[in-house]
């Protein structure tokens, strides 16, 4: 997993912007409860995701072949079908549910992660004001 290093520690994380280019937030690697994580700061919230999200979530990329919206929803509010955020929470991912690890902060992975594919090089984003999609690079 060379890619850990390109994402950044908790001392020196990496700088992101959201798809539209809108807002900045903060990605780094952490270890929790014996596994790595991805820490996703966004102002004062801090949401968590597990690190196989990106791995998996390239596979899926390649399957799926071509652009698929990515879609960007509250843990609270139904994500739309066949949108990255759609896949991150659903029983038939790899990991059967939910990237996201903080009960009340699992959703928005739509949002934050892509830029984080695309910043290692294996997605290609839309930077629209809205309904931003992506695809496997």
């Amino acid at each position: 997993m060379d890619y850990k290093k390109k994402i950044g520690t908790k001392e020196n994380p990496l700088v992101l912007k959201t798809p539209p280019l809108s807002s900045e937030y903060t990605m780094h690697v952490a270890e929790k409860d014996g596994r790595d994580i991805l820490v996703c700061t966004v102002k004062k919230t801090v949401l968590h995701y597990d690190l196989r999200c990106l791995e998996d979530l390239r596979k899926m990329l390649k399957e799926h072949g071509d652009w698929i919206f990515m879609g960007s929803k509250d843990e609270k509010v139904e994500a739309k079908p066949d949108t990255v955020e759609y896949w991150g929470r659903s029983s038939d991912n790899p990991i059967g549910g939910w990237y996201g690890l903080k009960k009340g902060l699992r959703g928005r992975f739509g949002m934050y992660i892509p830029p984080l594919m695309e910043h290692l090089g294996w997605a290609e984003i839309e930077h629209n004001k809205r309904n931003n999609r992506m695809k496997y690079k």
